[in-house]
């Protein structure tokens, strides 16, 4: 969730001053109080009333209180439907485009998970390309000591699985770069921008307006048409850094979706000849995930692909927060509660109210 959303009131009204109605329903409370207080009176000073059947006319017990009560009860909602409500929901992400990033380094070849990282990863991937709904374009970016998109964004699952499945692990780490590539395959009008980061520039001299289109910075997550999945084990040492591309990606409104993929006590790999224990670093994934508004996700065993794939596919298929004016509901509930109270009324007593 954004810093925006959560400075947001959960529930709120456009027209608060037409709230002061309610007066009047608590004037009407207050009168059916005291005409019920008086009848009653008048029925325990003349007790012949009940032998001509007013008990029956006026009702007994519980009953006779239920239709003023639900009346009350829906004349409240209909006036809380006068003040316009609004509440911040999850709506459905109407994502166009999903871009994943898989990293290939030679840290991904440990078997801390099994079969390995990299098929890890492989398998979380291509359980995640299939359960997006058939208008949904995926795309490829191959991570390593450099990046470069492996599928352009295709509605064709069988193309994407098998660049996924065709993925090798390679030398180096470059985290920075595979997200850039992933940002300006999503969105083309972040490119210079992106290769002014590679080329040592400073996130902060991107001025470019984002997902608003006002000239000004998108909100971090703002961005519903598309989004980036990231899967690697965190560690990075080439390029640009991985926040500094997170910065620019809130900076257009797109989200970051991280996977780590590994185990934090790692694992020792033997290689070409040196040997090294290669550990999963959540650190910099969350920070990737945090800056834009999006959630991180750990890969470290079987049980966990599906947990991962669940929480990554329901996040992208409802990750859209928003204030939506909820006045039907309101005016809905009123007009229920009120036809049942009629209806009770006719029944029990034969009169509607």
């Amino acid at each position: 969730m954004t810093d925006t959303m959560n400075r947001l009131p959960l529930f709120s009204f456009l027209w608060p001053g037409m709230l002061w109605l309610l007066a009047f329903v608590l004037v009407l409370a207050a009168g059916y109080a005291w005409l019920d207080a008086r009848r009653r009176r008048a029925t325990m000073n003349h007790p012949a009333l009940k032998s001509i059947g007013f008990a029956m006319k006026g009702g007994t017990g519980w009953r006779r209180h239920v239709p003023a009560a639900l009346t009350l009860l829906a004349l409240t909602a209909l006036i809380f439907a006068i003040a316009r409500p609004q509440a911040v929901m999850t709506l459905p992400s109407r994502i166009k485009t999903l871009i994943l990033v898989i990293d290939l380094s030679g840290s991904m070849r440990a078997q801390d998970v099994r079969p390995s990282r990299i098929r890890a990863a492989q398998q979380a991937a291509k359980a995640l390309i299939d359960a997006q709904p058939a208008g949904v374009s995926v795309g490829v970016v191959a991570m390593a000591g450099a990046a470069a998109l492996a599928q352009a964004p295709s509605h064709s699952r069988d193309d994407v699985t098998a660049a996924i499945e065709g993925l090798k692990p390679q030398g180096g780490t470059a985290l920075g770069n595979g997200l850039l590539i992933a940002l300006t395959t999503l969105l083309p009008d972040t490119t210079s921008d992106a290769e002014r980061l590679m080329n040592g520039g400073d996130v902060e001299q991107a001025k470019r307006p984002g997902a608003a289109g006002d000239g000004d910075p998108a909100t971090p997550g703002s961005y519903a048409s598309g989004a980036i999945v990231l899967f690697s084990d965190g560690e990075n040492n080439a390029g640009p850094g991985a926040v500094q591309a997170a910065q620019l990606a809130a900076m257009y409104g797109v989200r970051v979706y991280t996977v780590g993929v590994g185990t934090t006590e790692g694992v020792v790999l033997s290689a070409d000849g040196w040997s090294a224990r290669v550990r999963l670093d959540e650190k910099v994934l969350k920070q990737v995930a945090d800056v834009t508004g999006a959630e991180y996700f750990r890969l470290e065993d079987a049980a966990g692909l599906k947990k991962v794939y669940r929480g990554l596919n329901m996040r992208l298929a409802f990750d859209k927060r928003d204030q939506v004016e909820v006045t039907a509901f309101f005016a809905a509930a009123g007009a229920l509660l009120a036809a049942c109270a009629g209806l009770l009324s006719l029944w029990w007593f034969g009169r509607v109210l």
